[in-house]
């Protein structure tokens, strides 16, 4: 099992260098720090000598890989590579073109993003098994052709539609929970409502399909006509032997995500003024501060990796098959 898991994390390094490398070429060479400079300045009337303080003010005004100038090691270290890209390995993402500490930004932002995600997560996740159950439950009647049109159109309207929709109705009309904000503490949980039920009411569709075909591929299986030849109800038989075969791929769904719910909603939190992840994310974006957003994509490249191996070993736990790949 050690080995498994070191020979992944090995995998993984290359992959996180090759993220990073791409972010430093797309960053410094596809968009200069020259183009930085002027996009933050304005494109006009915009003087080489403003152009270079600029620069200087935010450590872009050494070279990107290689400093001649320099001596000893000052060489690689005074570069932008190094000082911009490789303190990225050791979570040093720096301070921001506006001035903040990002890690500290990060630290404070990440809780209200988990706070929406992870409730979003384990109530979608129990809704959308249960309605998938009910279908299998039904299935090849009018009940499941009826939950399957009712996935499809819930799939087929933009989730802005169930964001807006719901703020003028749930917010505005009926007056149950505030429309957007946030605060600290326990008195968050009334900004939480809406964007939660939300969050679940527009996952139902794709969510609930993708489970129904799951267990109807479990359901035509041999152990599930022995199951039922030995007296079991189609109740018994779904619960006690198909949704416990069938959670392989649910907890290879649910391990992959749970690292990105600390990267939030870019719209959800966006719409509902959550100070989250996504809008951090949205709003560097927004001003062009270049140096969040890097932290941001480099961030959500480690938490993708972390995803990915999580999911190796939740399949060595539920397969020990894995294992001996």
């Amino acid at each position: 099992m050690t080995q498994y898991i070191i020979r992944r994390l090995l995998y993984s390094l290359p992959l996180l260098m090759g993220v990073n490398i791409l972010t430093f070429v797309l960053f410094f060479v596809v968009n200069s720090p020259g183009d930085m400079a002027r996009m933050q300045l304005g494109q006009k009337h915009v003087t080489e000598q403003s152009i270079a303080n600029w620069k200087q003010q935010h450590g872009y005004d050494v070279p990107l890989l290689w400093n001649s100038d320099a001596q000893g090691e000052k060489k690689i270290t005074d570069t932008i590579f190094y000082q911009k890209s490789v303190g990225l390995f050791l979570f040093r993402f720096g301070v921001s073109d506006s001035g903040r500490n990002i890690g500290a930004d990060i630290k404070e932002r990440a809780w209200p993003s988990l706070a929406v995600a992870l409730p979003t997560l384990i109530v979608g996740l129990l809704v959308n098994i249960c309605f998938a159950l009910l279908m299998v439950l039904f299935r090849n009647s009018y009940l499941e052709h009826a939950g399957i049109v009712l996935c499809v159109i819930l799939m087929s309207i933009s989730s802005l539609f169930y964001i807006i929709g719901g703020q003028f109705f749930i917010g505005k009309i009926l007056r149950l929970v505030p429309i957007s904000g946030y605060d600290d503490g326990m008195a968050a949980i009334k900004f939480l409502i809406l964007p939660v039920l939300i969050g679940v009411f527009s996952g139902i569709g794709s969510g609930a399909r993708w489970y129904r075909t799951l267990f109807l591929e479990e359901v035509e299986k041999d152990y599930v006509r022995t199951a039922r030849a030995k007296g079991l109800s189609e109740t018994q038989t779904l619960f006690q032997h198909v949704l416990p075969n069938a959670m392989i791929p649910i907890l290879t769904g649910v391990v992959v995500v749970l690292p990105l719910l600390f990267m939030g909603s870019l719209i959800m939190e966006s719409f509902f003024s959550i100070p989250g992840l996504g809008s951090y994310t949205i709003d560097a974006i927004n001003s062009q501060d270049f140096a969040i957003v890097r932290a941001m994509v480099f961030l959500g490249s480690v938490l993708y990796v972390i995803g990915l191996l999580l999911t190796d070993i939740s399949y060595t736990l539920v397969d020990p098959r894995v294992r001996l790949s």
